[in-house]
């Protein structure tokens, strides 16, 4: 079925994007305002942009016409924290998710434990299995309804039992226990299975059609053959 996006309402357009591009990783972002109260809440529109310079990007809608208070206080102060949502904390990540009046610390109301930034001025969110310390790179508007936020990664803070070699950065993503942002209304889901798969070479994919097992290679289900 094929959608024109020009056709269809605001609404539809959003259920769309949100119902189809799965499952997204959560940016539970870390902001201070201008007086430095400290504000938490959770972004799924997030991914890494870069990995040198380190780089990721998160959007920043708005409610009720007016920026949400995490894009107010990157702009102010211009640093932040991302942290990565295991399934332990998934509860409380919610509970930032709720829309309460910005005089209201939505870290104190989801019992965070929070642990100060090294290269920011920003808390990290201590259980956190990976947390991110950014500065501002860019901030671009969306249609003054949006601020799409592009931030440079200073710092990041893991936990041990993800690092397997810390000199050769190898680090196993299972333990981190890590969900993902599904569709509305609130559906989610946990990383709790990897499977390896490795890019052949040309000259590999070309003895693979010479020996006949191409077409068994693109067309074999994925899982007996990740699993010889």
């Amino acid at each position: 079925m094929y959608f024109d996006m020009q056709a269809l309402s605001g609404e539809q357009r959003s259920k769309l994007m949100h119902s189809t591009v799965l499952p997204r990783p959560i940016a539970w972002v870390g902001s201070r305002d201008a007086r430095g109260a400290l504000n938490v809440a959770p972004f799924s529109f997030f991914n890494v942009m870069s990995g040198d310079p380190p780089t990721l990007c998160f959007c920043v809608g708005s409610r009720d016409g007016r920026l949400k208070d995490t894009a107010r206080n990157i702009a102010a102060r211009g640093e932040f924290v991302v942290n990565l949502v295991s399934a332990a904390q998934a509860r409380r990540m919610n509970v930032t998710a709720i829309d309460f009046d910005a005089s209201i610390d939505e870290a104190m109301e989801a019992g965070l434990l929070l642990a100060p930034g090294r290269n920011v001025d920003v808390p990290r969110i201590q259980d956190s299995p990976a947390s991110m310390e950014c500065r501002v790179r860019q901030l671009v508007d969306i249609d003054a309804r949006r601020t799409l936020v592009i931030g440079d990664i200073v710092g990041m803070h893991l936990i041990e039992a993800a690092v397997t070699d810390a000199e050769r950065m190898f680090i196993d993503p299972l333990p981190m226990q890590l969900i993902g942002r599904l569709h509305n209304p609130g559906w989610y889901c946990e990383v709790t299975r990897a499977f390896q798969m490795a890019t052949p070479s040309v000259a590999q994919w070309r003895q693979m059609q010479q020996d006949g097992v191409a077409r068994q290679y693109l067309e074999e289900p994925l899982s007996p053959f990740a699993e010889r």
